[in-house]
């Protein structure tokens, strides 16, 4: 796989390290794979992709998304709020143009996870939640064998980004259980107030080493693209 970011550095008033920034809907990094087509991230837009956003939120296991049951107004404006901040960022990750996956990064030391860890310089935390297989079928491939290594290689796309961090509820096994594939390391359960309420979480961590490797035996890649 041959990755790279699409986009200059951001240019916010306290710009990012950590982060792809662009325009609404921009295409921030995309990544070839072998056998296997074209993997794009693109900066979420609240109002051109609310159809997918609005029609993903509310599928019975999006639950633990905690964005079911909100208008779509509301949902609209939710992420917009995101996209006003320089310290969070929303991507829709296509496949072959297809949408596939809503990922969101962060700045751990921003949010409501850092009272409950030692942030340490580097991290970038992690949410994601897959939407569709995408032409995983007509490629002939399970959509998590592209799909996973992909958002990996995308998050760590800037080389300021050291260690990605989860926090996924407790009780969303199955989040749990995709976090360890990625080749994340459990480090325990905490408790802390979420912008849903109290929340209690698996905190997991994955070195950019670790997933360099995963990447490269996954996709064929030597390693991270450097930044362009």
């Amino acid at each position: 796989m041959t990755s790279e970011p699409t986009t200059d550095h951001p240019t916010d008033a306290t710009p990012s390290d950590r982060l792809l920034s662009g325009a609404r809907g921009a295409e921030v990094w995309r990544a070839d794979v072998p056998g296997a087509g074209t993997v794009t991230a693109h900066v979420l837009d609240p109002v051109a992709d609310l159809d997918v956003l609005h029609e993903w939120v509310n599928r019975p296991h999006a639950g633990f998304w905690g964005l079911a049951g909100l208008s779509r107004e509301d949902l609209s404006d939710t992420y917009a709020f995101v996209d006003s901040l320089p310290t969070h960022d929303a991507y829709l990750v296509r496949w072959d143009g297809e949408p596939v996956v809503l990922v969101q990064l962060y700045h751990p030391e921003d949010d409501p996870v850092s009272t409950a860890y030692d942030v340490q310089p580097g991290d970038l935390g992690l949410h994601f939640f897959k939407g569709g297989d995408g032409p995983a079928e007509r490629h002939g491939v399970a959509p998590w064998a592209v799909i996973g290594p992909a958002v990996l290689a995308f998050a760590f796309a800037r080389p300021a980004t050291r260690r990605l961090v989860g926090e996924p509820d407790a009780r969303n096994r199955s989040a749990v259980t995709r976090m360890a594939a990625f080749g994340f390391e459990a480090a325990g359960t905490v408790r802390f107030e979420s912008p849903q309420g109290p929340k209690e979480a698996v905190l997991a961590f994955c070195a950019r080493e670790r997933a360099e490797e995963l990447v490269a035996a996954a996709l064929g890649t030597g390693g991270f693209a450097a930044e362009g």
